[in-house]
């Protein structure tokens, strides 16, 4: 940008300021649950209710399968998707694994028209239950869009062109076997290191340098890595690096992988999925069988503190919140997510204890099913759930219950899992528009409200 257009646009911001008029500045969505990694859209001039006939579409593009999420910046949509090759299919029972022929694909659109400006295709059988496609969300930064392929192949790429800067594959690198779900947890970009889940014997956690690809550190040693984000958080005087895997809730120093804490657990067929969540000194995680584990953090160094748990190991005869996929939200000393069979749940985040719950958000019919599933993101006063049916949800969340205000049905579920057709990818949120996938094609939905 030239200075002197830098200096235009300065002139009008601070003029805008000076009038009273606050500008509507555009945010990117740069990496899983967005700019700040905690699932909240800060955009204003936001859609109040939906039209009849839902909000306008600006594009569509087709694309292949896959659970990914697209990452949003700089003018440029990014996803990953995967081909099948020539005369293969997948089993009819999504659970079987066998080696299934294909590639995956990176993809870079154009966020005005999302034209295909750019792609990287590479050959990637699956080895994988539920090998739909891709699972982790692309991280952008820099001039660089970092992704990991479900058979943990780790690329780093020029932004611009797609092309390869350095790359990893965490099966030969770390003499580990594809998790049973692939690799899944969304790298975590952290000053000059991109974080990693791989695997392995002390290599559980991983740290690279984001420019060069070269280690940096490993650290911690798990039968499997489990599926969950690495997350940094501070708390005791310290940044810490949260490692969920099925064996532990760990606490890392993000610059060297040394351990600060560790709290045993035991997470049965090692779903450690949701992202945890942090409120206070509170550290919250869940998933699907075992249900809730609520940490305290202390104040004055890194040390956690069980506060209360789930006493049942079940995913029909829940307490707290089971969740599958859906990573919760905290606020205001409460807690809501979605649980095992679809149930929208409030709980008080100091005892565990359920203040309400509700099917409207996720089920057709208001019965329950099994991983029923909708995804949270908070805008202002209000959040947009996006459900598993690909229906856009406006609501208010409160300890009061759900107030549904707008729904629209935006994408065909094109998945299957338990018998129903389903759409397993969390969207983006950027530039007042949404973007979500099926495993057909991304679109980009206008979220700005109607002058």
């Amino acid at each position: 940008m030239h200075l002197e257009l830098k200096s235009l646009l300065g002139f009008s911001l601070l003029a805008g300021v000076a009038l009273g008029v606050h500008p509507l500045l555009a945010d990117d969505w740069p990496q899983w649950l967005g700019p700040q990694r905690d699932a909240v859209w800060r955009e204003s001039g936001i859609v109040e209710k939906f039209a009849a006939d839902g909000p306008p579409v600006r594009w569509r593009t087709a694309i292949g399968a896959g659970y990914a999420g697209p990452a949003v910046a700089d003018g440029k949509v990014y996803l990953t998707d995967r081909q099948l090759a020539e005369g293969a299919s997948n089993p009819a029972n999504p659970f079987q694994r066998g080696t299934i022929p294909g590639s995956e694909r990176v993809l870079c659109l154009n966020e005005a028209d999302g034209k295909i400006l750019w792609q990287h295709k590479y050959d990637c059988p699956y080895t994988v239950s539920y090998p739909a496609g891709p699972r982790a969300t692309p991280v952008v930064s820099d001039g660089k869009v970092y992704t990991l392929g479900t058979e943990g192949n780790l690329f780093c790429f020029e932004a611009a062109t797609g092309k390869i800067l350095w790359s990893h594959d965490f099966k030969k690198d770390y003499g580990i076997p594809t998790p049973v779900w692939g690799f899944c947890a969304h790298p975590l970009l952290d000053g000059n290191k991109l974080i990693c889940l791989a695997g392995g014997d002390g290599s559980t956690a991983v740290a690279f340098d984001k420019d060069s690809g070269k280690e940096l550190w490993r650290a911690l040693t798990a039968k499997e890595p489990g599926y969950c984000p690495p997350m940094i958080f501070e708390a005791g005087g310290k940044r810490q690096l949260i490692i969920w895997h099925p064996e532990s809730v760990n606490s890392l120093d993000p610059e060297t992988g040394k351990v600060y804490w560790s709290q045993p657990c035991n997470i049965r067929s090692g779903m450690t999925i949701p992202t945890p969540r942090k409120m206070g000194d509170l550290l919250y995680v869940t998933c699907f069988y075992n249900g809730s584990t609520m940490l305290r953090l202390d104040a004055n160094k890194p040390v956690a503190t069980e506060v209360w748990a789930s006493k049942k190991v079940s995913e029909k005869d829940t307490d707290a919140l089971h969740s599958t996929m859906s990573t919760p939200f905290l606020e205001d000393g409460y807690i809501y997510g979605v649980c095992s069979y679809g149930q929208l749940r409030c709980l008080k985040a100091d005892t565990g204890e359920r203040v309400w719950e509700t099917l409207k958000a996720t089920t057709p019919d208001g019965k329950e099913m099994r991983w029923a599933n909708a995804f949270i993101v908070k805008n202002g006063d209000r959040f947009f759930l996006f459900n598993e049916k690909g229906d856009l949800i406006i609501t208010k969340l409160s300890p009061e219950g759900y107030e549904e205000i707008s729904r629209a049905h935006l994408l065909e579920p094109t998945g299957t899992a338990a018998g129903r057709d389903v759409l397993w990818s969390h969207p983006a949120f950027a530039n007042r528009c949404m973007y979500a996938r099926n495993d057909k094609e991304i679109i980009c939905v206008s979220l700005a409200a109607i002058k």
